[in-house]
């Protein structure tokens, strides 16, 4: 009888507080982990551009966007100096070298915290996952066959 009342006091925490607790910052911790790849993707493809910049000699004649998908042209005279966004609205004018390494650190930051969220989505799966399989034991359930 202790048996069954432990396993329903199991079940109710897992209900209860497991299920609510733990997927919503499964879900928090996803959402923050795709913001962080988005944000590698972007740093990827400036230091791509960059890169082709670095290698040209010429003024550079672009187009930019003034917003809702309208643009003009645009020529930059020397384009060796770039301002770099480094947050909280700061930008620092570098040098096409230096911006390269400044995107590399960035880089390796956000490869860092993707790392992390990672390991923190997997210590909640592994939460549930405990609890779950000490609950089938107490309730005294097979194992599931192997595929």
């Amino acid at each position: 009888m202790a048996a069954a009342e432990k396993a329903q006091r199991y079940e109710a925490f897992v209900s209860d507080v497991l299920q609510r607790d733990l997927s919503a910052p499964r879900r928090r911790v996803q959402e923050q982990r795709d913001a962080v790849l988005e944000q590698q993707a972007q740093v990827l493809q400036l230091r791509s551009a960059l890169t082709r910049l670095q290698d040209a000699d010429a003024p550079l004649h672009t187009q930019v966007d003034l917003g809702c998908n309208f643009f003009v042209s645009a020529e930059v005279p020397d384009p060796r100096r770039v301002f770099v966004a480094l947050g909280f609205g700061f930008f620092a004018e570098l040098t096409l070298p230096e911006a390269l390494r400044h995107l590399e650190r960035r880089n390796s930051l956000l490869q860092r915290l993707s790392d992390s969220l990672t390991r923190d989505g997997a210590k909640i799966r592994a939460h549930i996952r405990l609890v779950l399989e000490g609950l089938r034991e107490l309730q005294g359930l097979q194992d599931p066959p192997e595929p």
